[in-house]
């Protein structure tokens, strides 16, 4: 499973791992999962493959928020998220919230449930998961 989030924040960048923001709920939420044997953090990101899971975003540039990501960073975002799913074969491209979601499809029109999704990338299934940002 590949989890994909939209940008770094600017803890992210700092730190740099994965969703390290304080209030972001992710480790914790993968463990309460039954995803992962044991409790994880942040500094746990290189541990993930060990476990069957990827982790990357769609836009690589840290921002204070995403407001400040510009068309042109998701356009080429999405050329290269295509390019790590043909290169690394996830059975499942898990998006961390719709907000992601959205930018990787933004032809698609109506509302967003989450869970799985219609559409697919490569042969991996598509699945909307809650946002963990606080």
């Amino acid at each position: 499973m590949l989890f994909v989030g939209i940008n770094p924040g600017v803890r992210s960048a700092l730190t740099g791992h994965h969703f390290a923001g304080y209030s972001n709920r992710f480790w914790k939420l993968l463990h309460q999962s039954g995803l992962v044997p044991e409790l994880v953090t942040y500094l746990d990101d290189d541990r993930l493959p060990g476990w069957g899971y990827g982790i990357t975003n769609v836009v690589a540039r840290a921002t204070p928020g995403i407001d400040e990501l510009m068309p042109e960073e998701y356009a080429a975002g999405r050329l290269r998220l295509r390019a790590k799913v043909r290169r690394y074969h996830p059975d499942i491209v898990a998006f961390v919230g719709i907000t992601v979601y959205r930018a990787m499809f933004p032809d698609r029109s109506g509302p967003v449930t989450m869970g799985l999704q219609q559409e697919r990338l490569g042969d991996a299934a598509v699945f909307v998961l809650p946002n963990t940002s606080g």
